[in-house]
């Protein structure tokens, strides 16, 4: 019997009685010998299938002699006659065997009887475990008869209730095996979340944005990239018109404590005069402003950057306050804190570590500890949770605020014993938030409510906000309490931020503001005619926040520590308010509310050129530790949209303001950022096959993935003596010199295949006659007299230019001159040779930070060139005005060769080397050591001349770029080298100054763009 027929054998046996047996159509005899097999019978059998009929009627009349042995005979050959295809043949036991003359009736019927009970049980009994409804066929199931019992055919109605009644009866005890969502909640979701922080640190919005954003690990935390839904032109318009909110808790705090003259002292050696206002501004010093500036090291102005910071210093309380002690805080980037630190601690001379008295977060529990504590917890799993009023719980796991930019166990404050000064490290110790638009300050007066005095007599004693309890029962605190609400009361009737004094700063104590949350996202709007008349307002644009009204209590730790210890939890807030007697009422909590303490600074948005000034600008928060969340639900629910690192940036970038890191090329953050870009778009580039990506090197692209600044510098600086040369070289009696002298070679290998390609790459290449090389006689020449030897004497750098009065200067000269030229300003020149001289002497390898704007259609992309129009291109262009710009010839490929040999050397080595790869291993096909494998589409090796190796001179790259919605026209944001703008801006005419070329890394199209610079 085959496998097959075994089965469904099997099957029809596998609910029968054991005395029954089903005869399968191929048996055998005891003897092991066939019965018959399948050929056909011999005539003595056919004759007894025919005779067969004629005895039936006797059998049944002659049942009742029959003896009991008979019955089994005839049993067993009751079934050897059955219908197969072709008719009727014999069955399993054959025709050998004789019929009976005669049975008993009553013992037939016994046996009959059997075989039927077996049938029906079979029948009536389930085979699966399916249900009534789940055993019809599919064409008569509907969705409700697993419900709905009537919905089924009326013949298994009684099974399917009988179904139901049972799994009413029989209930399943609670499975400690719960739905997949609670699976996946830690029994401890503290401790998980602490654990899930060791490398990654979380804000205290963390939650929240990882439903709503992809969130990206950088720089030691996690944050919030940029949101699911697609709400970039949405963002833009929060931004302009509504209000934005980011949450900046991730930038860090260094707080600074000692005498004010020791402070400015240190302070000094890391900024400079000519880069703009310092730590001794005036209206920064008296703590009525926040100030912001470059870091440099000590005494290394104009190079080795540090990085751009924010400080604020703590006001006095009265203009009387005479005292010397100061607080100062400095704010940084999270990439920029350690270096900055150091410095900081190096001039301060501070040394000597204090033992913190920061909260350190508790360590992780282990293995063995989650077991026990997951033990306790799965003894109450199926039983209610109740609350325990008593104080004899056991201790919530403490959440986990630290840091990720430096060791955990390293001291956090350091001491100088010489100079008094204290340096401490408060990252994470405070929560800051940015709102940026219009309507940000409206959504502050709307959400925020300054706390109401309370002296004591309310049983406030029993409450722990001590500390506000003596400030309201102070005269002065109180006075300066009511001040500083009449003022923040002011700011609803001011229709954007920008009209407020830039950096302004406000200190407030406000309440809980969960108490005063809506039941409805709604949207806060301005009422400037409630202060229309108001001459309230009026002097608070013009002279600002009063000096006294910056104070705050937030810059008291110990306050903080409290108010973050003594915050009620949500979960007993929302009981509270179930219980209300009217639902939605207001919750008064009396002297048990929360007072917390802020500090609101005003940011100023876009502060440089002529068009939108003031766009983006908002305000910045300053919340204690733990409070995020609290604040951060109400400014949602009062109209304000969330953004992440991507709208940071396009904020930055539409306020035409470098982005920090990236757009500091002279700072080791900056280079390290550059460096992990390049490689994940070196990555990203070779996953991609040589036909579907395309081929830089015959683009012309030498650094697709990277801005190379110092060889940018660094060919500049070498292009003027070799010009110098050139000029020389043409006059007899004269030796010619190497105009390539200063830049790196091309190995030997690729010029002789560069060479059978038709380009000379050692060789160097003759510049085009471009609008900066005109005749002598007709122009202003820049006739350097700069030499290595100056290069080597002041061991120049790169650097970028800062310098306020050097940006006013090469912002006019890039700006196109009127025919009517008017007479310099005060303090700025003409653009000549001495002029350009004095420049080159105090930069020689600089940078100069520029905005560009593109003329025609086009959308500049990060690390486009930025190139020297020709005069042939100028003169086409005033020509024509819809010519939109040239066309980069194509460029040959040097290494397809190489790589072509490449494969075939391998694909030659591993054929020898097949035999014996066990021995030898894979080395055979790799290429050998200190060599660089080649890829297709890239330049490999050292970078030739970079500024003259496509036909238009490089002059820079940039480093943001896109299409603006503000204006309507593609804008970008780069460097340039001054070198190469002085050069340029010196050989174009009044109306053309200022015209520059711009070419994606990935075309040859150079499209016009006006460059400006400013200040």
């Amino acid at each position: 019997m085959s496998n097959a027929k075994e089965r469904k054998h099997a099957k029809k046996m596998r609910n029968q009685p054991s005395n029954v047996t089903l005869s399968s159509g191929f048996g055998t005899e005891r003897d092991g010998k066939p019965r018959f097999g399948r050929g056909k019978p011999s005539p003595s059998q056919k004759q007894e299938l025919h005779s067969g009929t004629s005895r039936q009627g006797q059998i049944k009349m002659s049942s009742h002699l029959l003896p009991e042995s008979d019955v089994v005979n005839e049993q067993s050959s009751s079934n050897t006659m059955f219908k197969k295809k072709g008719g009727w043949r014999a069955g399993p036991e054959g025709s050998s065997q004789e019929i009976p003359k005669y049975i008993t009736a009553s013992t037939f019927a016994q046996a009959r009887a059997a075989e039927i009970s077996a049938m029906l049980k079979a029948v009536t009994q389930k085979s699966s475990n399916s249900l009534v409804f789940q055993t019809l066929p599919r064409h008569m199931r509907r969705r409700a008869m697993s419900h709905n019992v009537k919905r089924l055919p009326r013949r298994l109605q009684e099974m399917a209730k009988k179904e139901a009644e049972k799994a009413a009866h029989q209930k399943k005890e609670l499975s400690r095996n719960k739905c997949h969502k609670a699976r996946r909640c830690h029994k401890n979701r503290t401790l998980e979340f602490n654990r899930r922080q060791q490398k990654n640190i979380w804000l205290e919005t963390h939650i929240w944005h990882a439903k709503r954003f992809h969130m990206v690990k950088r720089w030691g935390y996690c944050l919030g990239e940029r949101p699911t839904a697609k709400s970039h032109r949405a963002c833009y318009r929060a931004m302009t018109d509504l209000c934005l909110l980011q949450d900046l808790s991730y930038y860090c705090c260094l707080e600074l404590k000692g005498k004010e003259e020791e402070l400015l002292k240190a302070l000094s050696q890391v900024c400079s005069i000519d880069t703009g206002l310092t730590f001794a501004a005036a209206h920064c010093l008296s703590g009525k402003r926040q100030g912001s500036l470059m870091l440099y090291r000590a005494n290394k102005y104009p190079r080795e950057t540090l990085g751009p910071v924010t400080f604020i210093w703590k006001s006095r309380k009265t203009p009387e306050d005479t005292s010397e002690d100061r607080q100062l805080w400095i704010w940084s980037h999270p990439t920029l804190k350690l270096a900055i630190l150091e410095e900081i601690k190096k001039t301060c001379r501070c040394s000597e570590p204090i033992k913190s008295s920061v909260c350190m977060p508790d360590p992780l529990p282990t293995p063995a500890q989650e077991d026990i504590q997951a033990g306790l917890a799965d003894d109450k799993i199926g039983k209610k949770r109740k609350r325990r009023d008593d104080g004899d719980s056991v201790s919530r796991a403490r959440k986990t605020f630290g840091d990720r930019t430096g060791e955990p166990c390293q001291p956090r404050s350091w001491f100088s014993p010489t100079t008094g000064i204290v340096v401490s490290d408060l990252t994470m110790e405070m929560n800051r938030f940015r709102l940026i638009g219009p309507l940000s300050h409206c959504i502050l007066t709307s959400a925020l409510r300054a706390a109401p005095a309370h002296t004591g007599e309310e049983g406030a004693e029993e409450t722990p906000h001590h500390w506000w309890t003596d400030t309201c029962r102070s005269s002065d605190g109180l006075s300066l309490h009511q001040r500083q609400e009449a003022v923040f009361q002011l700011l609803g009737g001011i229709s954007s931020p920008a009209e407020i004094p830039a950096g302004t700063i406000l200190g407030l104590t406000v309440r809980d503001p969960r108490v005063d949350l809506p039941p409805q996202r709604s949207r806060a709007l301005p009422d400037p005619e409630r202060y229309q008349d108001n001459e309230q307002v009026k002097q608070l644009l013009l002279e600002g926040v009063p000096v006294e009204c910056a104070h705050s209590f937030i810059w008291n730790r110990d306050i903080c520590r409290s108010v973050t210890e003594n915050k009620m939890l949500d979960q007993d807030l929302n009981r509270m308010r179930s219980e209300l007697l009217v639902p939605g009422s207001q919750l008064d909590l009396g002297a048990r509310e929360s007072k917390i303490p802020i500090l609101l600074i005003q940011q100023p948005g876009k502060a440089t050129g002529e068009d939108r000034r003031g766009w983006g600008s908002g305000w910045d928060v300053l919340l204690p530790k733990g409070w995020a969340m609290a604040f951060w639900i109400p400014f949602i629910y009062r109209g304000a949209r969330v953004g992440g690192l991507k709208e940071a940036t396009v904020h930055s970038q539409y306020r035409r303001s470098p982005n920090i890191p990236g757009d500091f090329p002279d700072c080791h953050a900056g280079v390290l950022f550059a460096e992990d870009q390049a490689k994940d778009l070196l990555e990203k580039y070779k996953r991609r096959p040589p036909a579907k990506r395309p081929n830089y090197v015959k683009l012309g692209t030498l650094a697709p993935f990277c801005c190379p600044w110092e060889q940018l510098t660094r060919d500049w600086e070498s292009r003027v003596p070799s010009q110098e040369a050139a000029i020389t070289a043409s006059v007899p009696g004269v030796q010619e010199t190497d105009p390539r002298r200063g830049v790196p070679c091309v190995p030997k290998e690729i010029c002789q295949l560069s060479n059978e390609a038709g380009i000379a790459v050692s060789q160097p290449r003759k510049p085009e006659v471009t609008g900066c090389q005109t005749q002598a006689g007709t122009k202003v020449g820049l006739e350097w007299n700069a030499s290595e030897d100056r290069v080597a004497t002041t061991g120049s750098q790169l650097c970028v230019v800062r310098s306020r009065k050097l940006l006013k200067q090469l912002s006019s000269w890039c700006g196109p001159s009127p025919e009517v030229r008017r007479p310099p300003c005060r303090g700025q020149q003409e653009l000549t040779r001495e002029a350009c001289l004095s420049i080159l002497d105090d930069f020689p390898r600089a940078l100069v930070w520029v905005s560009l704007s593109l003329l025609r259609k086009g959308s500049p992309e990060p690390r486009t060139m930025i190139c020297v129009p020709s005069k042939e291109d100028l003169l086409q262009l005033s020509q024509d005005q819809c010519y939109c710009g040239p066309w980069e010839s194509r460029h040959g490929d040097p290494f397809k060769s190489l790589i072509l040999k490449e494969k075939e050397k391998k694909k030659k080595e591993k054929r020898q080397n097949r035999e014996h790869r066990a021995s030898r291993g894979l080395a055979a096909g790799t290429p050998p050591a200190g060599q660089e494998a080649l890829t297709q589409g890239l330049w490999s090796g050292p970078l030739p001349g970079l500024t003259s190796h496509c036909s238009r001179l490089l002059l820079g790259f940039v480093t943001q770029g896109d299409f603006s919605m503000a204006v309507g026209c593609g804008e970008a944001l780069g460097f340039v080298s001054v070198t190469g703008l002085l050069e340029m801006l010196s050989g174009q005419s009044t109306a053309t100054r200022g015209l520059v070329l711009l070419r994606p890394p990935a075309s040859l199209q150079y499209r016009f763009a006006r460059i400006t610079i400013e200040v």
